[in-house]
């Protein structure tokens, strides 16, 4: 009788990869995608290497060390043919040197909002063999969307110190690490903000953070019950790039942003971010282009070096009728948002009293 594949026992090399949390196994990473009826976007990356998820979480620095140097050690599988099924028609694409594949399409029918699930598989000689599911997200009509950085926006990482910035990747893991204090109220009193439970508005999180660091990122936001929303990072990097993790492509992140701006003509925005980097001056040509369509724009205040610069960014945004708020607390951005009528007032009032 002859012997199937999954029948096989794994090599040596394999039994080792997995002992030491990786995998040589094909694996297709599938990304949370977004779009509506006459613009939809799915991507994703196909890897020959790639880390297992982890199996438990320690308060361990070695530990923690060697779960975040597994994330870097990837091997990106280019140029595989890659499937996908919609409304019975079948979407292909291909992946580049990176391993990174995306699709771009159009839907003929009427399109339900939500959350949609799909399969995306990897080809070769006529054959899958990977298979992953995705999802797709389709914004409900709302009068609002929210695109918000990550680093120190929401997650404390200490981006303007390399130093600090390692320190807390290397020691702490995504259970461990700390939002700021208030935030994840505030993102949820936006996500319901003049809608319903049932019809959020969307949030979209655009961060130079590498997509090497998606599993971990989504993992802290459904632990500190942030929004649910799509992601688009940077990308991916291997094991010899890990000092420079998060670093630079800022131009790349205003491109992502703008591709989000584009999908939702009719949409208009609120931009998040931090002062630690360049995300005020990102906002600050994003509002130039896209005037009619930025509501508002906030930053945390949490480089004092930059704060004079900062505040010079900010005087020009308001000044192109775009209301800013630069802030250190939460409480201080939900007050804002509630004078502004991003959220109603007898939230913002029954958090502030809860807060007291």
């Amino acid at each position: 009788m002859q012997r199937t594949d999954q029948d096989k026992k794994p090599s040596l090399k394999s039994r080792i990869l997995k002992w030491l949390g990786l995998s040589d196994k094909p694996t297709i990473k599938v990304y949370n995608g977004y779009g509506h009826h006459s613009r939809l976007t799915l991507y994703g990356h196909v890897l020959k290497l790639s880390p297992l998820s982890p199996r438990r979480y320690r308060k361990s620095f070695v530990h923690n060390t060697i779960a975040l140097l597994r994330l870097f050690i990837v091997k990106p599988f280019k140029g595989v043919d890659v499937e996908m099924e919609w409304e019975g028609q079948v979407l292909r694409a291909k992946t580049d040197k990176e391993g990174f594949f995306k699709f771009d399409w159009k839907d003929e029918g009427q399109l339900e909002e939500g959350w949609k699930e799909l399969v995306v598989k990897a080809i070769a000689n006529g054959k899958y063999f990977a298979v992953s599911k995705g999802h797709l997200y389709v914004p409900h009509t709302t009068q609002y969307g929210f695109i918000s950085d990550i680093d120190d926006t929401f997650l404390i990482s200490h981006s303007s110190n390399l130093r600090k910035r390692l320190y807390v990747l290397f020691t702490q893991n995504a259970r461990s690490r700390q939002p700021f204090e208030g935030v994840a109220k505030h993102y949820q009193l936006l996500a319901e903000g003049n809608t319903t439970i049932d019809a959020p508005n969307p949030f979209f999180y655009v961060s130079s953070s590498e997509w090497n660091l998606y599993d971990y990122i989504r993992e802290f936001t459904e632990i500190h019950e942030i929004p649910k929303g799509v992601f688009l990072l940077n990308q991916l990097k291997q094991i010899s790039e890990l000092l420079k993790t998060g670093q630079n492509h800022h131009q790349g992140k205003f491109i992502r942003i703008v591709r989000i701006l584009e999908t939702y003509p009719q949409q208009r925005f609120v931009l998040l971010g931090d002062s630690s980097q360049q995300d005020p001056y990102i906002y600050e040509a994003v509002v130039k282009h896209f005037p009619k369509q930025i509501h508002a724009v906030y930053i945390r205040d949490i480089y004092q070096q930059n704060f004079e610069k900062v505040k010079d960014v900010l005087f020009k945004i308001e000044s192109a009728g775009v209301p800013c708020c630069f802030f250190k607390h939460s409480s201080e951005a939900i007050l804002h948002s509630k004078k502004i009528g991003l959220i109603g007032e007898k939230a913002a009032i029954a958090e502030m009293n809860a807060a007291d």
